[in-house]
């Protein structure tokens, strides 16, 4: 073959993921991906040990105040505030962007004296106008959410966790071997310590928008990782007909033939959500939808490294510890050494040798003059 046609026909990086042994070995390295694994976890653990959940006014109850923010700065009204009825803010914020933004004030519960008092004290010094540019006390609102209310909504999200899971369970045990059902759970409770540790470490509010964000992005977790699985099941399929590849080789084949797909999906899935953050965050200001789109944006991206570098190096550590797949690991490893180099030629020559079928024999053709020199009968004669 001349060079010109090498260079026609020569394989792409993307196309050698496809190929034994020239994709990336993301089963040898999984005790990398284990050693960070344990790191994020131990981290994530000591973060909500410590530091606890920022919940939001649905789950502790109490008092929120909002106003249009234009030139308004937050610890001067926080300050106001402090000082109409002696109750220090939770918390004091702006957010949105442009003409939508939005300071908010954050407080325990209060009466409906304390939110009138607070209410005039912050009109009579900021004077805050309503969408038609008109001074009003009207342009500051209110919401209060009871201690009861909130306790019942944190009933609520403990009962659809716990559905979750068990609905989860319950699937991935029907539809995987057992070695797969048990990596996807424990690789999907990990996923669920480590963003509950990313929202601890960075005082992220968890509001009933972020449960269900976190519901949806275990789910898609779960939905990679039984891909992958099925590409790996696939390829190990009569694994101990030959002796070319271990079940590691072949996991980690099937990793890198959906690699691409896993990125392309998650990448696609990106896209619309940092625009709704986008949208929620700098143009809007609206707190549901950054909750949402936040929850989603976090899961998304942890979801690539549980179902790439850690569920399948979990189902190949549980295999490696079954009789079947000991016994092949070591057949391969004799076949190897005895055969060297030329190993894994001669088992794939042997391994076509087996499914080669026998055509039937075509038969010779008559000679012509044997056909000439035939007896002819007719009658009469």
């Amino acid at each position: 073959m001349t060079s010109t046609n090498k260079a026609k026909y020569k394989i792409s990086r993307m196309d050698r993921l496809y190929e034994d042994g020239k994709g990336f070995d993301f089963i040898g390295r999984s005790k990398t991906w284990y050693g960070i694994t344990a790191v994020l976890v131990i981290a994530s653990i000591l973060f909500i040990a410590i530091r606890g959940f920022s919940l939001s006014l649905d789950f502790e109850g109490g008092t929120k105040l909002s106003m249009p923010a234009g030139d308004l700065v937050a610890e001067e009204v926080g300050e106001t505030f402090e000082e109409a009825i002696d109750v220090e803010p939770e918390m004091v914020q702006i957010v949105g962007a442009g003409d939508s933004e939005t300071l908010e004030i954050t407080s325990e519960r209060l009466s409906q004296d304390q939110v009138n008092e607070a209410r005039t004290a912050i009109y009579e010094e900021y004077q805050p106008v309503d969408e038609n540019g008109e001074p009003t006390p009207d342009a500051i609102g209110s919401s209060t959410v009871s201690e009861s209310w909130g306790s019942s909504i944190t009933s609520r999200m403990l009962l659809a966790m716990g559905v979750f899971l068990v609905v989860a369970t319950a699937y991935v045990a029907i539809r995987l071997q057992r070695n797969m059902a048990f990596a996807a759970i424990l690789a999907l409770i990990i996923d669920g310590i480590i963003i509950a540790g990313i929202y601890a470490a960075f005082g992220f509010e968890v509001s009933p928008a972020v449960i269900i964000g976190l519901l949806t992005v275990l789910t898609f977790s779960i939905y990679d990782s039984v891909i992958v699985f099925d590409k790996v099941n696939e390829n190990t399929t009569g694994l101990r007909g030959q002796r070319k590849h271990t079940y590691a080789e072949q996991a980690n084949l099937a990793v890198n033939q959906t690699v691409m797909r896993s990125i392309s999906t998650s990448v696609i899935s990106a896209l619309p959500i940092i625009a709704l953050f986008i949208v929620a965050v700098w143009l809007m200001g609206i707190g549901t939808l950054r909750d949402l789109a936040l929850i989603q944006l976090i899961g998304v991206i942890e979801g690539i490294f549980s179902s790439l570098f850690l569920a399948t190096p979990l189902v190949v550590s549980f295999a490696n510890r079954t009789k079947n797949v000991k016994e092949h690991n070591k057949e391969v490893a004799e076949y190897r050494e005895k055969h060297g180099e030329n190993a894994e030629a001669d088992a794939e020559v042997e391994a076509e040798a087996k499914r080669t079928v026998a055509s039937p024999s075509k038969p010779e053709p008559q000679q012509k003059n044997q056909a000439s020199s035939g007896a002819t009968w007719r009658p009469g004669r």
